[in-house]
């Protein structure tokens, strides 16, 4: 291939002339060339390398930032799983603790505990997308936790403030089962065994053979004993503070057990049979409270574990269930 000439325009003759180099000069540019080329084609390489194929460092870097998500998002499972657990603590410091001692239930929004104000966790979008998302709901929810546990610690003490200057009271609430035997029906809307409609049922039936020891859950003074009407002979107990109890369908009263009569928590007060609108033997079960029929199962604190009560409470559903007690 012919080598090609370079020019210059002469102004004194008007005319291109080629330019002429030594061999020193021509040497000296090719090797530039050369070099100037071999830079640039050296810094493209690299550039690619440095894309396509990471250093050891950078590999166990990246190995370890992908350890790192991993492990938060699994934290941040096991934070949902703890405000789950906080939620039904929560649940059962409202339906069981504060309603048997009378106290206010907590509303949700003090319980929420919510902050406002500028976002204190802008601070993580300066790291890649999946990290920070990770990051801003991991701390979100650790610092809503620690709020909640906050006022559920508040919660309690103030209950123990309170059952600590209301001992004499709390000696009154019906806080045992009546009759050693599992639930058979709860309280809520059922089919009725007898009568075949649904319509509420305003207690808690227990198994119970005839003649069971029946027994008072709480203090109080024998309002009514005899019969009346479906619930056979029934038993009345007022336990003071608005709070009544019945025993129905029994089949006879414990001996001393009539109207004025004190009774103390534990006390044998009938034997449990089947008079009254009944299918069969059983212990018919109500707490009364301002005169309106409430769930018994709120008041069985002493017989029954938080765990237990939110079981039976997801199973119950009017229809008939049978649920064991700790003995």
């Amino acid at each position: 291939m012919p080598q090609k000439n370079h020019y210059y325009y002469d102004t004194e003759k008007c005319e291109f002339v080629p330019v002429e180099y030594d061999t020193k000069n021509k040497l000296i540019h090719s090797l530039s060339f050369w070099l100037i080329n071999g830079i640039v084609f050296a810094v493209i390489g690299l550039s690619l390398l440095t894309k396509l194929i990471a250093t050891p460092a950078e590999i166990a870097l990246k190995y370890e930032n992908r350890a790192l998500i991993n492990q938060l998002k699994t934290a941040e499972s096991s934070i949902v799983n703890i405000e789950n657990q906080l939620e039904e603590i929560a649940a059962l410091d409202n339906e069981m603790y504060r309603t048997i001692l009378g106290l206010d239930p907590l509303s949700e929004d003090l319980r929420t505990a919510g902050i406002g104000g500028a976002d204190i966790y802008s601070k993580f979008d300066y790291h890649s997308k999946e990290a920070a998302e990770i990051l801003r709901s991991t701390a979100t929810r650790l610092d809503h936790l620690e709020r909640q546990i906050g006022v559920q610690k508040l919660s309690f003490e103030e209950i123990k403030s309170y059952y600590n200057s209301n001992q004499n009271r709390l000696r009154n609430v019906p806080a045992i089962k009546p009759v050693n035997g599992i639930i058979l029906s709860g309280y809520g809307m059922r089919p009725h065994p007898v009568l075949g409609y649904r319509r509420m049922h305003e207690g808690v039936d227990f198994r119970a053979e005839v003649n069971s020891e029946v027994y008072a859950t709480g203090d109080g003074i024998v309002k009514f004993a005899g019969r009346r009407g479906t619930f056979g002979n029934l038993l009345e107990i007022d336990h003071g503070f608005g709070i009544v109890t019945r025993y129905a369908h029994l089949n006879s009263f414990a001996d001393g057990i009539r109207v004025g009569a004190k009774v103390n928590r534990g006390d044998m007060v009938a034997l449990s049979g089947s008079t009254g609108l009944t299918q069969g033997p059983h212990l018919h079960y109500e707490v009364l409270k301002n005169g309106r029929q409430t769930d018994p199962l709120q008041f069985m604190i002493a017989d029954i574990t938080p765990e237990e009560y939110l079981m039976f409470k997801e199973s119950q559903n009017g229809d008939e269930i049978a649920f064991i007690f700790r003995d």
